[in-house]
């Protein structure tokens, strides 16, 4: 398991941090883990499986990915 900060969450989805927290208040994106009082991380395999997600509503698929 690897934990990545948010410039790499931003890198990986294309989204901007405003968007991304935005994501995480309505609950459709994977929320961060705390690290310290002041620092977060996200799990990487939780991002990777909300970007198969979008892919997978893009094709039209209902499953998830690994179903």
């Amino acid at each position: 398991m690897r934990l990545i900060k948010l410039k790499e969450v931003m890198d990986c989805t294309g989204l901007a941090r405003s968007t991304i927290y935005k994501f995480i208040s309505e609950d459709s994106f994977p929320k961060p883990v705390p690290l310290g009082e002041r620092a977060v991380a996200w799990i990487e395999g939780e991002i990777q499986e909300w970007i198969l997600e979008r892919i997978a509503l893009r094709d039209g698929t209902t499953t998830k990915p690994n179903q």
